[in-house]
């Protein structure tokens, strides 16, 4: 329903919270009177399956019907189910996941966050059993805002959702990926138009709103105010400077915000579990530790017992029950008492410690880590929030304002009020927050009555500064300002100091680092800065494909400048501009698929008088023009290469990707002869590995991929084949999943095709050895951890066959059954590894080995047993205790027992190994 006019007849605002989706609105004409005020309130009708009361919107549920005792009818909604796998959301979805244990999808928004993972994979609920079905964190959002839409469509029909002015909420700390990300999910819940506003940013709008009236007077002590909001998944800080103008009103400035902190009520619940837990496997045979699925049932029942004992007037005690499953439901069950000081000590002292303003956050892994989210490592956010304040020049905060389901727990509001207050010196103002389940969805409406110059504004423009990484030869963290700190939303900002070329046709990415620290001076445009000289987050790569827009050649060299803007929407924008005509422009989009620290820039790489050198002698052996080469010059080229380049181990990244590319460039030339093949596939592969690592990585890989169909020329040459296998091994990390898939057909038909089936083999299809699919099958991470236990059941046979055979286990497969059943993946997602009960029947095999014969063997099974931290992927504590007694035995190497006993990164000599070969000088893998 729109006016004549055509505008909205609703302003809406939606928190898109963990726990419950708030929506609050305001009747659109009626905002248009400023003397009728404005009524905001949150939405109660939001309805549940199978119930018709006011209920909040709550995290999706996958809902197995045989697991409970719901009715058909109980599922049916008062609108048309769109769902085709009827899940659940709502209250319903809550209690049901607190008693089906594995089937609730929660903390949707932390995994929008999460860079490490294909966040548009299906991968939740994660720690899942095999049979549920999975949804990936993109798609999870996108189901609770198309709920939103429907019931808001069903209460509305005269007025539907999509056509209102829409504001959604979202962390302060959310970097430019997961704003992306949470557009895309509001296009797929049919919501393509709407604006973001953060939400510490909206819980003091709604103050703002509030207390429009008597606003001079509130804020008439207040220069510098912190919006503390701990919600359920996330914390974040937010500073906002006052000032009063010739008018004497208020001038609201936003001049600060937090950097992303996965860490919130989830990890106070988890604390929580963990103690329950213990005390229920006390006097256990055994003991008892829960799966990963049966832990998330126990945090629900532990939530409810902190937000008891914590409030005001709370009993001494109260009992957390965690029933049991199966046909043992109610005798199973088992009962722990929780005393109200106890919680408090645990909560209060462990998550809001009394600190010095000079403590920093620590650095050191702590014990929360589960679920495959990444927690924050230090779980004292009083200390997070000293480190923010140290960031930031200028005075301590003098007034505070708290938002987020955790202050409805009075110990910690008082808390962190006490510690600020020491910090100063001085006592606090506390600005009252009447209601801060539904603050944030309100405070977003008022946001678009501000900014229709309807209600007081908050200005400060972009909280950040973005920086191009510029990767200059010797100073690879070098990095350009390209939209300063404090830059108005919608206003271009064009980097003329710097110009790209570029060949059209080709795809280029940059790229950025963004900092939120203001001491010092604060960097303007074009001002170079040093990444390892203060606090910078590096964000996804932009990239894009320039195509002519003139109707030109799109083969040509064109000279182009950045131009950055942070829109209305709240997200960051960075445009190619052709200098020669500002009409042609392209925009550079965010890579979101889950990578590892990619190293390169946007720019091309100069090449030194060494590298035209060693581009000639390839260029000699591959080049166009055919030339007679004697055999012993073709493969004797890597030694000609090292003679002028120095040992390849030396060979950093940047100096192999352009010989990769030159050889790309040249590889029509490997058909000349078995040798050329040979030796071009050799370097080809060596010099392009792991697959990631430069900017145009993913490029490099397409190009290299279009030649698997046609396979090899020279295909009776058994060293070619084992050559071109080892290509795809060396270059597995850059493949796609469904590219590894194709590679795992080629895998199982040279592994299990009869006799017959040889004799019909596509002409295409690569012979390869027992030993050269051992390798491939290892470097195969993107593929289902169900396929991988295929694999690891083939290399447990072989491993078999060695043993019968001559008493020893073999090296290589001992090898191989480590990388494919390891437990943290070097360019994998974490939701593909193979399951810890099919890892612990590998262990049960690698334990009968004697390892002070078979070294390997220790080996494996410290990478089988390494600990993550993530329940759903760690063995049984037992088996961990008796993997790390026999390492003990064998006197394996330290850095095994590490692995095995605490989350580490492996050192450089493990990567070698389980990778196979030493990666690039300077590249690194991170998990």
């Amino acid at each position: 329903m729109r006016s004549a006019a055509g505008k909205p007849a609703f302003l809406v605002g939606i928190d898109l919270g963990t726990t419950n989706t708030v929506v609050a609105y305001a009747n659109a004409a009626d905002a248009a009177n400023a003397q009728a005020g404005i009524e905001l309130f949150a939405i109660e009708q939001l309805v549940a399956p199978g119930e018709v009361g006011a209920r909040p919107l709550l995290p999706s549920l996958r809902y197995h019907p045989a697991a409970g005792e719901l009715a058909a009818g109980d599922l049916q909604l008062p609108w048309p189910q769109q769902d085709p796998e009827h899940a659940v959301l709502g209250a319903l979805a809550r209690q049901l996941g607190a008693q089906v244990p594995g089937r609730l999808v929660s903390s949707a928004k932390s995994w929008l966050s999460h860079a490490n993972v294909d966040r548009q994979a299906p991968i939740l609920p994660w720690g899942a059993d095999a049979d549920v079905a999975r949804v990936s964190p993109v798609a999870a959002s996108a189901s609770y805002l198309a709920y939103v839409r429907a019931a808001w469509n069903h209460r509305f029909p005269h007025a539907p959702l999509a056509q209102q002015e829409l504001v959604l909420t979202i962390p302060a700390s959310f970097d430019e990926g997961a704003r992306a990300l949470t557009l895309e999910a509001a296009r797929m819940a049919g919501l393509p138009a709407l604006r973001l506003v953060e939400e510490p940013q909206a819980a003091f709008y709604d103050f703002l709103q509030r207390r429009r009236a008597t606003l001079r007077a509130d804020l008439a002590d207040t220069r510098r105010i912190l919006v503390c909001d701990v919600g359920g998944g996330t914390t974040d800080f937010s500073l906002i400077d006052v000032a009063f103008g010739d008018d004497g009103e208020p001038q609201l400035t936003r001049s600060s915000v937090g950097n992303h902190l996965i860490l919130g009520g989830d990890n106070m619940d988890l604390a929580l579990a963990h103690l329950v837990e213990t005390r229920m496997a006390q006097g256990s045979e055994g003991g008892m530790k829960l799966s990963a699925a049966r832990l998330s049932q126990l945090m629900e029942r532990c939530r409810a017992a902190k937000e008891l004992l914590l409030s005001s007037g709370a009993p001494e005690t109260t009992t957390v029950t965690l029933l049991g499953a199966g046909s043992r439901l109610i005798g199973g069950s088992r009962s722990v008492d929780l005393a109200r000081e106890e919680v408090a000590a645990m909560v209060v002292d462990g998550f809001f410690p009394k600190v010095a303003l000079g403590d920093t956050a620590k650095k050191g892994r702590a014990g929360i880590v589960e679920f495959g989210l990444p927690y924050a490592q230090d779980a004292a956010i009083t200390r997070h929030l000293a480190s923010f304040l140290q960031q930031h020049a200028g005075a301590l905060p003098d007034t505070l304002l708290l938002n987020g389901g955790v202050f409805r727990a009075d110990a910690l509001a008082r808390r962190l009020a006490e510690t600020l207050a020491h910090w100063r010196g001085a006592p606090l103002t506390i600005l009252h927050n009447d209601n801060p389940d539904v603050a944030v969805a309100r405070g977003a409406v008022a946001y678009a009555l501000a900014r229709r110059g309807q209600a007081p504004r908050i200005g400060g423009g972009s909280p950040r500064s973005y920086f191009l990484v510029l990767g200059e030869a010797g100073k690879e963290r070098r990095a350009v300002c390209i939209l300063p700190r404090g830059s108005a939303s919608g206003e271009e900002i064009r980097l003329t100091e710097r110009l790209f070329a570029l060949r059209l046709g080709r795809p280029v990415r940059f790229h950025l680092a963004s900092s939120i620290a203001e001491t010092g001076t604060p960097p303007q445009l074009g001002d170079l800065v040093d990444l390892d000289a203060g606090d910078y987050l590096r964000l996804p790569p932009l990239a894009s494909v320039l195509h002519a827009r003139d109707g030109g050649n799109d083969k040509r060299d064109i000279t182009v400048q950045l131009a950055t803007v942070m829109t209305e929407v709240g997200t960051l924008e960075v445009h190619c501009v052709a200098a020669a005509d500002a009409s042609q422009r392209w925009l550079l989009e965010f890579q979101l698929r889950a990578g590892k620290e990619e190293q390169g820039d946007g720019e091309t790489q100069a090449v030194s008088p060494r590298v035209k050198e060693a581009i000639e002698k390839i260029e000699r052996i591959f080049g166009g023009k055919a030339q007679k080469v004697d055999v012993k010059d073709v493969r004797q080229l890597r030694q000609h290469l090292e003679r002028g380049l120095g040992g390849r181990e030396s060979w950093d990244t940047p100096l192999l990707r352009q010989l990769f590319d030159a050889l790309m460039l040249r590889a029509r030339g490997r058909r000349r002869s078995a040798e050329h093949e040979r030796v071009w596939l050799n370097l080809a592969g060596y010099c392009l590995r792991p697959g990631y690592g430069d900017a145009l990585d993913p490029w490099r890989i397409e190009q290299l991929w279009a030649m698997f169909d046609t396979g090899v020329q020279h295909h009776k040459d058994s060293q070619v084949c084992a050559e071109w296998w080892t290509l795809w091994r060396r270059v597995a990390g850059g493949l796609s999943s469904e590219q590894q898939l194709r590679l795992l057909d080629d895998f199982a038909f040279n592994l299990q095709a009869d006799a017959a089936q040889r004799g019909s083999r596509p002409v295409t299809l690569v012979n390869g050895s027992d030993d050269d699919m051992l390798r491939l099958g290892a470097s195969l991470e993107r593929i289902p951890g169900a396929y991988k236990a295929e694999v690891g059941a083939w290399l447990l046979k072989r491993l078999d066959k060695a043993g019968k055979k001559d008493d020893t286990a073999d090296t290589n497969t001992l090898w191989a059954l480590a990388r494919v059943g390891a437990r943290q993946p070097f360019h994998g997602s974490a939701h593909e590894v193979v399951d810890s009960a099919t890892v612990a029947e590998w262990l049960a095999v690698l334990l009968a080995l004697d390892w002070k014969k078979t070294e390997p063997a220790a080996f494996a099974a410290a990478h089988l047993a390494r600990m993550t931290g993530d329940r759903s992927r760690d063995i049984a504590d037992d088996l961990r205790a008796t993997v790390l007694a026999r390492l003990k035995d064998v006197g394996a190497p330290p850095q095994w027992h590490a692995m095995v006993s605490e989350v580490t990164q492996l050192d450089e000599a493990a990567t070698r190994r389980m990778l196979g070969e030493a990666l690039p000088p300077g590249l690194k893998l991170i998990n």
